[in-house]
């Protein structure tokens, strides 16, 4: 018989709770260790930033993180729920509405205005009507797109793109926003601002995870994790979990986000 799973606290504040998690793959004959006894927690509120150099680990901790992967051994929940004793279904229901991502690509569709890219995940979460459209454009409001609901894709800049991104990615209320480099594609300017984005975000209560090799990412994080060779190497706290974020990016105030939170 299998062991059981180990005990969670009946309760705890942690989005994130992962315990001894490894990750192998297997290469040919040789089996390659991505992960090696991570063990990391991350509270509702929190803003960390991911950080490692190319074969760390990162990006495999991000896909265990999103439910895109399963670890090999060790224990992930995320948001109370035991990741390994769900089915795919069940996994692809979690993605939908407790994550929200952000890639470095945007993955905005063409062709699709700014309003209907956001509708999106709603319309997979089976929200229709009135409903669906006034929280998309609450979101849209909620990263400063108010005016550029119309648009598609081309007609916005790489800033916009990822505002947008962002705006879709906290349309559901998930738990959790997880963002894989998501100013690698970004001028710096547009990057500080999408930054400033999700420091006001994290202001308002939302949990936020950014992977990413960048240092002046980093400097918006409350709390920075380093891999390295797929074990933690520096887990370094800069501000308390319900502090204000260090930054919030060029001229940008605390109620600078218009329009609030989608609820």
């Amino acid at each position: 018989m299998s062991a059981a799973p180990p005990a969670r606290p009946a309760f705890s504040r942690a989005v994130i709770e992962l315990r001894r998690v490894t990750k192998s793959y297997s290469r040919g004959e040789a089996e390659v260790h991505a992960l090696r006894g991570v063990s990391l927690v991350v509270e509702r509120g929190d803003l960390v930033a991911i950080m490692g150099a190319s074969g760390s680990g990162k990006s495999t901790l991000m896909n265990i993180i999103g439910c895109l992967d399963v670890p090999t051994r060790g224990h992930f929940w995320l948001d109370g729920v035991d990741v390994r004793t769900l089915d795919e279904e069940s996994l692809a229901t979690v993605r939908n509405r407790r994550i929200g991502f952000v890639f470095q690509s945007f993955n905005l569709i063409p062709r699709t205005t700014a309003l209907a890219n956001v509708e999106l995940p709603l319309a997979y979460a089976g929200v229709r009507g009135p409903e669906r459209r006034d929280r998309a454009l609450g979101a849209l409001a909620a990263v400063g797109l108010a005016d550029r609901t119309r648009h598609v894709p081309s007609e916005m800049s790489g800033g916009q793109q990822q505002r947008a991104a962002v705006a879709r990615a906290i349309v559901t209320n998930p738990a959790l926003v997880l963002a894989d480099e998501p100013t690698g594609n970004l001028d710096s300017a547009s990057s500080d601002e999408v930054m400033g984005i999700f420091s006001d975000i994290n202001a308002q209560g939302r949990t936020v995870v950014l992977i990413t090799h960048e240092d002046d990412v980093a400097a918006f994080a409350k709390r920075v994790v380093r891999l390295r060779d797929g074990r933690v190497v520096d887990d370094h706290r800069v501000t308390p979990v319900d502090g204000p974020p260090p930054r919030r990016g060029r001229d940008r105030s605390p109620a600078s986000v218009a329009g609030g939170m989608p609820s």
